[in-house]
């Protein structure tokens, strides 16, 4: 019987928790009113993290992009610096001083880096400087298709004119005065890139030479052997993960180059170191970057070859090539230790690009690497059990189970 004292004694008593959780009137001063208070005040400083912890999500993509003059070269720093620590701890290890080890990773960076602009960039700026010169060359090799496309464009004009009655009016739209010469052009834009091309080779070398001591101190720095472990792991999971990929991927991507610049070299396609460089470089964007180089080698093989069908063969060895690849060559290299979703390596592009442009979608891939070892050593945030542990979920339980409780008797 619910009303027999003796049932009712022998009942289990209520915990402050469930008082609180019930609503039940609490004494000034007790026990379950400092539970009571202390429940509110944790409660507001989870809705005070988590508005801020939103706001903060929400604006630090346009705070990004606002001060990419800043953030762009000093993540991108950062990336070649970590990329680069494997050799900086192999010098160290043969009694090389930090500083003079440091200064040899960016010499020999600086080096690769002019190697690859002589060979891309130089020869591109030629090549494409002669696209108004071939463009009857292109449209003669697209004529087939611009039939096709002004017979369906007079088609849909027609049905359009018969459709409208008004013709749309067209809102003015403010010109914009293109630079008059080169030398305004480099007088507007070429500062700003020598600037933040120092500013990221400084960091680079600052980064290395006083990486042995910043590791140390922040591994020391911490107030339990635990704590010191799992920050030694970090780091240095972070490093071999950042390192392994780029290391490899770069080998993938320059024999890529290199064979698709000897194939293009027995077809006949001029400047091939030129295309195999094109190639390897934009093979570091995942999905987007194979698309457009096949794009720019059908562009170049139009401008080339008078045959429509010889001069889709560039793109279609570079596309060849590529398969291979992506679906033999490096699955079997890298294997499963750097797996990535492709849908987080499609949205870390399309983020970073929309933030950075084509260095965002260059350094989408490293980044993302770089959140996810952090994330997976350091815990995924429990977005659920953050908001409801303690919220209405379990408020709601608490009542459900005791009003069972009261059938029950």
């Amino acid at each position: 019987m619910a009303d027999d004292p003796a049932s009712a004694s022998s009942a289990p008593p209520i915990s402050s928790e469930e008082q609180v959780a019930l609503g039940a009137p609490l004494l000034p001063g007790t026990r379950s009113e400092i539970g009571r208070i202390a429940l509110r005040r944790d409660r507001l400083l989870a809705a005070f993290t988590l508005i801020s912890g939103i706001g903060l999500a929400l604006g630090t993509p346009f705070a990004l992009k606002s001060g990419a003059e800043f953030f762009m070269p000093l993540t991108a720093a950062l990336v070649i610096a970590i990329a680069l620590v494997p050799v900086l701890e192999w010098l160290e290890r043969r009694r090389i001083p930090s500083a003079l080890a440091a200064l040899f990773c960016v010499l020999v960076f600086l080096i690769i880096a002019n190697i690859a602009i002589a060979a891309i960039v130089v020869p591109a700026t030629d090549f494409f400087q002669l696209l108004p010169s071939r463009i009857s060359r292109i449209q003669h090799n697209l004529s087939p298709l611009l039939d096709l496309y002004s017979t369906l464009e007079k088609s849909v004009n027609k049905m359009f004119r018969q459709i409208a009655s008004t013709p749309v009016r067209q809102s003015p739209t403010a010109a914009v005065a293109p630079p008059s010469s080169i030398l305004e052009l480099a007088a507007t834009s070429a500062p700003t890139v020598i600037v933040q091309f120092f500013f990221g080779i400084l960091i680079v070398f600052f980064f290395l030479s006083g990486w042995s001591g910043m590791r140390r101190k922040t591994i020391t720095g911490r107030t339990s052997f635990d704590g010191a472990m799992a920050t030694a792991r970090v780091i240095q999971d972070v490093v071999d993960d950042v390192s392994a990929y780029l290391g490899t991927i770069t080998v993938i991507n320059l024999t890529l180059g290199a064979v698709v610049a000897g194939a293009l070299y027995f077809i006949g396609m001029p400047s091939p170191l030129m295309w195999g460089g094109i190639v390897a470089l934009l093979n570091y964007i995942p999905y987007f970057g194979p698309i457009i180089a096949m794009f720019l080698l059908a562009i170049g093989g139009m401008m080339t070859f008078t045959d429509i069908w010889v001069a889709m063969l560039p793109p279609a060895v570079m596309i060849g090539c590529h398969l291979v690849e992506a679906n033999a060559i490096t699955p079997l290299i890298v294997g499963h230790r750097l797996t990535i979703s492709p849908l987080m390596i499609l949205i870390s592009i399309s983020f970073w690009g929309w933030v950075w442009g084509t260095a965002g979608a260059l350094l989408a891939v490293p980044l993302l690497i770089i959140i996810q070892t952090v994330l997976g050593a350091a815990g995924k945030p429990d977005i659920a059990g953050f908001l409801f542990e303690h919220g209405t979920l379990v408020q709601q339980e608490r009542e459900r189970r005791r009003r069972n409780d009261g059938d029950g008797e």
